[in-house]
């Protein structure tokens, strides 16, 4: 299936609007992979989208999820994102655990679920990002597992960047990501913060955490560049350097993420651009580093799994995938219920 032109017209202009780093550093990407690569990111954004907007996020979570039981079909919903995801699962055989994991985790963030560790905040990270990150790994065609794990290295380290950024953001949402025992060892308690949220000297290091650990993980994650097709390399360096460059930022205003929200210019861009290909030339006469063959995080082994031999995934990501949806469920039907006999009584 040919995506269409409108299509990814529609697709290119929602992430020239919603994500303006990735459409950055998309431009570095070769036109066989750029144009699938826009198409996925415009319904991963639909989907982000669709839930932040709605009042009740358990249902569209649930509506995304059978927008994408079409799109598997092949029978996706009449809208330009839809129809284009349904064109790339068919010319590349899109496993589908890789966007039911970034379906679970927008479940997650419906259920106003907080994550007490690390582990868990990576296991979370793992499904709205490094999902994403193994996606573009099946669209440039690289199916190696030690790539894989790089890439979601990746995807873990871009999404705690985008969580240290947006704690200010997110706390006046009412939403927490940062992990709550670390919170509580330096003597924040969490629903105190969520009332007001202020920016303190234990929260700056609690912030200053987060990012050491993004750090680590873009380091490492370099190491898997050098799998990718020689092409393809320039693009996922400027993806690396941008985002990282937003923790940059935030580190310049003092780790502050509640009085404003740390961002990138043009200029900057531009200059990690051009940083890029420069890194990209260095990958073709060096050797590969043994870092790639590093074990994956224990919370995106599932995802390099799925990418890498297209085997069912584990067990117990089965149980949690199903357990998640049911409790969506039933979250929903007892609100329809609620407003059933709300409606009675005012009746």
């Amino acid at each position: 299936m040919t995506i269409a032109v409108e299509d990814m017209a529609h697709c290119a202009a929602a992430i020239r609007d919603g994500s303006r780093s990735f459409h950055a550093a998309s431009k570095l990407l070769p036109a066989q992979v750029r144009d699938p690569a826009l198409a996925l990111y415009a319904f991963c954004r639909l989907a982000d989208d669709a839930v932040d907007l709605q009042t009740e996020k358990a249902e569209a979570v649930l509506r995304l999820h059978e927008r994408l039981d079409l799109a598997y079909r092949g029978t996706p919903r009449d809208a330009p994102a839809d129809r284009a995801f349904a064109g790339l699962i068919e010319e590349f055989a899109m496993p589908r655990e890789l966007p039911e994991a970034l379906l679970e985790g927008l479940a997650w963030d419906a259920m106003g679920r907080r994550y007490q560790t690390l582990s868990d905040l990576q296991a979370y990270s793992a499904r709205v990002a490094s999902a994403v990150g193994a996606m573009m790994c099946v669209l440039m065609r690289v199916r190696e597992a030690d790539a894989l794990a790089r890439a979601c290295d990746l995807g873990v380290a871009m999404q705690l960047t985008n969580i240290a950024r947006d704690v200010g953001e997110d706390a006046r949402e009412g939403r927490l990501y940062l992990p709550t025992d670390w919170l509580e060892e330096a003597g924040i308690d969490p629903d105190a913060f969520l009332a007001e949220p202020t920016f303190t000297p234990e929260l700056r290091g609690v912030i200053m955490r987060l990012l050491r650990r993004a750090d680590d993980l873009y380091a490492k994650s370099e190491a898997g560049v050098g799998a990718l097709p020689v092409t393809c390399r320039p693009g996922i360096f400027a993806a690396r350097y941008i985002y990282a460059g937003i923790g940059a930022q935030l580190r310049r205003g003092g780790y502050d993420a509640i009085s404003h929200r740390a961002r990138t210019n043009t200029a900057q861009k531009l200059g990690w651009l051009a940083l890029s290909v420069l890194r990209a030339g260095a990958t073709v006469v060096m050797p590969r580093s043994a870092v790639i063959y590093a074990r994956p995080l224990p919370e995106t082994a599932f995802l390099v799994q799925a990418a890498s031999d297209g085997s069912a995934t584990a067990k117990d990501w089965s149980e949690t995938l199903y357990a998640t949806m049911s409790t969506l469920k039933a979250k929903d039907a007892a609100r329809r219920a609620a407003l059933q006999a709300q409606r009675a009584e005012l009746g």
